[in-house]
């Protein structure tokens, strides 16, 4: 059963109920959590309690995304995990684009509650295929630099390959109501915050030892296969790659999102088998260590 996560009536979080192991889905930068509905329905329904937080500021107009920083992101991150972590013993943090950025940096923070790793597409920066030479300066910019209201449109295929799916989203984004599919234009200070997340997990990939299942498009349109693969080699854990053939940047709504699902599923169900593993190993041990009367 879905309910939503409401503090005021705008909220469009989501949690699902289910069993003691966890997964924290995050939405990406002008996103909302609907953009992970799909994954969190597939582990739902193998009995998992999924949260899929809104971010702070999203949802709404752009103004309110200008106004919003990464470390308010971070935050809204951490109150959705606390959440899980009164619930259940096992975490699993993942996120597409940004939402995967946000899922490391959580893992880099707390290290000892966030036992699996979920990166969708995951985005360091924006060098796909079909992001001009010009615009690729956004990935230089700092956090501190922008503070005017300039807005970037989004641009043909939106992250999506599937035409049927890409026409839904893009018509939802154009109406205006930016808390289903997001906003159609994002502010360049929200890319310069973005900028200044991404500066502050890089440096500290290699102390991410919790196993990482990432799934990325070889043709992604917004942030290119080289992404993943840095991530891949500079993380200090195991980590499976998978490369997708037939989808763009949203992974999770394309053409292959039941495929992206089922490798969910499949990485979820290995690391709760690890984690039981690790208790009753745990446990055997303290019994032998008991000693005899």
């Amino acid at each position: 059963m879905i309910d939503k996560e409401q503090n005021n009536s705008t909220d469009r979080s989501e949690w699902t109920a289910g069993g003691r192991v966890g997964v924290l889905l995050i939405h990406g930068l002008g996103g909302t959590p609907l953009e992970l509905r799909m994954m969190s329905r597939a582990l739902a329904q193998r009995g998992y309690t999924v949260s899929c937080p809104q971010l702070a500021g999203h949802c709404a107009s752009p103004d309110d995304l200008f106004r919003s920083t990464w470390r308010e992101w971070c935050a809204s991150v951490e109150q959705a995990h606390d959440r899980l972590r009164e619930h259940c013993d096992v975490v699993i943090a993942g996120g597409l684009s940004m939402g995967a950025i946000l899922a490391l940096h959580l893992a880099q923070q707390r290290p000892q509650s966030v036992h699996g790793l979920l990166l969708y597409a995951p985005t360091l920066r924006l060098d796909g295929w079909s992001i001009p030479w010009y615009s690729r300066i956004i990935n230089y910019l700092p956090p501190w630099f922008i503070n005017h209201q300039i807005l970037v449109s989004e641009r043909e295929p939106y992250g999506i390959k599937d035409e049927r799916i890409r026409a839904m989203v893009v018509n939802s984004m154009q109406s205006g109501d930016s808390s289903q599919a997001g906003v159609f234009s994002t502010p360049l200070r929200s890319f310069a915050q973005f900028n200044g997340l991404v500066w502050q997990v890089k440096k500290r990939l290699g102390e991410v030892v919790q196993p990482a299942l990432i799934q990325h498009p070889r043709h992604d349109d917004l942030a290119s296969l080289s992404n993943a693969l840095e991530i891949q080699w500079r993380l200090g854990g195991r980590v499976e790659t998978v490369v997708l053939d037939d989808s763009y940047h949203i992974i999770t709504l394309d053409k292959q999102r039941h495929l992206v699902a089922e490798n969910s599923v499949r990485f979820c169900a290995t690391v709760e088998a690890a984690h039981a593993e690790a208790v009753a190993k745990a446990e055997t041990a303290r019994v032998r260590a008991v000693p005899s009367r």
